[in-house]
């Protein structure tokens, strides 16, 4: 009999799980948490139509210890999660544009304090952070997952957003992160910050970015820093008018701004391309007067729930995304680049990860999920409750331009995959293959780890949760030794 119950209706409660069921063996030696945050409807949105990123933020997490599983959820009790609680119905309008929610929790001149902090996961200090790119980090405690609050690192870090996306630096240690927006609403100030292992803040270099933009994710090399710039648009206007933050410009070219690490906002090149959507990035690294990019890239709008500036209909084909290099020229006086796609029949899940001991460094092996068509589908047991299929892990061979798979099963659609070293010596593409997978048939989520070296024997182990989780945007796998997980 078909499913009919929808996988992604929301889900709304917290949960403990103690001494989660294992199928399989946990290898040794893995010791930690892997943390996920993502987002959940407390409250019906407004807007039918509304961004999936506006939904109010959930931090879940999987403590793995000796071979043994903990699960535990909880909401992210921002300002606007209290605010829509204690008026029990949605205060907030459109993602991103105050103008649209009620009058009591504006915010217009402080858009931050509307954040639902409900996109991605990274630590400093042994502090975890919840992140999401319009505001500043929220604090959370590492083993009973409350909300501590927003951090401002002692009052250094002076942009009113933190990208979702910060970058360690596998030599240093230090976190290198930016804010766009930094001054507000549809300002054009994007600040770049390094902040060193202890929580310190040690830089900060202040730019313009060409047009308003969505700068999501971005690229470091141990020796410059790449910002994106892309088709997203935005403006006071369009605020005003209460519509959706983002529109998508089919004229606006791509720019990437090359900065070197150390240098001043005179020292940021651009470079000027053709329009493309630009969301996640891979690697980079610097080779000479090269720099090079790895990312997976779509040539239009990626997001249904952004419209075309020009209200043409959204184009799912132009939505795919493939892997591909850009290369760019430092020696050059042009301002144009090189694009290289890599993979061009295989088009993938545009949440990509690397081996972090590699960042900014040249590497090997890049990973991400995919939907193999030639694995089989249970139709009959999926039902109608899976909106999308995503069967499979790929290890992309960058140099050789190979990939070997990672099949979940017929009746499952993975998260993103993180890639865990076998240890903190190993060979880089030596480790594990973790992340969360939705078994539409039995209406629960699971986490899978696989060996990264034979990916193509399945899982190691499957941690089975009884109950379908929050929907994950991102998540990170963290040791004992980074974090005190209790």
């Amino acid at each position: 009999m078909s499913q009919q119950t929808d996988y992604f209706a929301p889900m709304a409660f917290e949960a403990d799980v103690a001494d989660c069921q294992v199928e399989g063996t946990i290898p040794d030696g893995l010791n930690g948490a892997f943390v996920r945050v993502g987002g959940d409807w407390a409250f019906p949105p407004k807007h039918k139509d509304d961004s999936i990123f506006n939904q109010d933020g959930y931090v879940s997490r999987f403590r793995i210890k000796n071979g043994r599983v903990d699960y535990k959820g909880r909401w992210i009790q921002t300002e606007r999660y209290k605010n829509n609680r204690a008026a029990g119905r949605q205060l907030y309008g459109y993602y991103r544009n105050p103008f649209d929610a009620e009058p009591e929790v504006a915010h217009v001149d402080q858009p931050w304090r509307n954040t639902v902090a409900n996109t991605a996961v990274e630590v400093n200090a042994g502090r975890v952070f919840a992140l999401k790119e319009d505001a500043l980090p929220t604090e959370i405690n590492p083993i009973t997952l409350e909300t501590k609050g927003a951090c401002d690192f002692g009052g250094k870090y002076k942009s009113q957003t933190f990208t979702a996306h910060p970058k360690i630096d596998p030599v240093t240690g230090e976190l290198l992160t930016f804010g766009y927006e930094a001054t507000g609403l549809v300002s054009d100030d994007l600040w770049f910050y390094v902040i060193d292992r202890n929580g310190n803040v040690t830089r900060e270099t202040r730019i313009k970015v060409p047009y308003v933009s969505m700068v999501h994710d971005w690229a470091i090399t141990d020796k410059h820093v790449i910002f994106p710039v892309f088709g997203y648009v935005t403006d006071m206007d369009r605020l005003k008018a209460g519509k959706i933050h983002w529109a998508w410009d089919r004229n606006a070219p791509t720019y990437y701004g090359i900065l070197p690490r150390d240098g001043d906002a005179k020292d940021i090149r651009w470079f000027k391309g053709p329009n493309r959507g630009i969301v996640h990035t891979f690697n980079a690294r610097t080779e000479g007067d090269k720099v090079i990019l790895e990312a997976p890239i779509f040539d239009s709008n990626p997001f249904p729930f952004f419209p075309y500036l020009d209200g043409s209909k959204w184009n799912a084909a132009e939505s795919r995304s493939f892997i591909r290099r850009i290369t760019f020229d430092l020696g050059s006086k042009d301002d144009g680049y090189v694009e290289d796609t890599l993979f061009p029949d295989v088009p993938v899940v545009d949440l990509g990860r690397v081996d972090e001991r590699f960042m900014g460094k040249d590497n090997r092996y890049a990973y991400t999920s995919f939907n193999d068509p030639t694995k089989p589908l249970d139709r009959d047991r999926v039902g109608t409750g899976a909106r999308r299929i995503t069967n499979s892990y790929g290890i992309f061979d960058m140099k050789d331009q190979t990939m070997r798979s990672f099949f979940a099963g017929t009746t499952h659609s993975l998260q993103e995959v993180s890639f865990v070293p076998r240890s903190a010596d190993a060979e880089e593409g030596d480790g594990w293959l973790i992340g969360t997978a939705s078994n539409y048939a039995n209406m629960n989520t699971e986490m899978v780890i696989a060996d990264a070296t034979r990916p193509e024997e399945g899982t190691v182990a499957r941690i089975i949760l009884p109950f379908r989780a929050s929907a994950q945007v991102h998540g990170r796998w963290y040791n004992d030794d980074q974090v005190d997980f209790g």
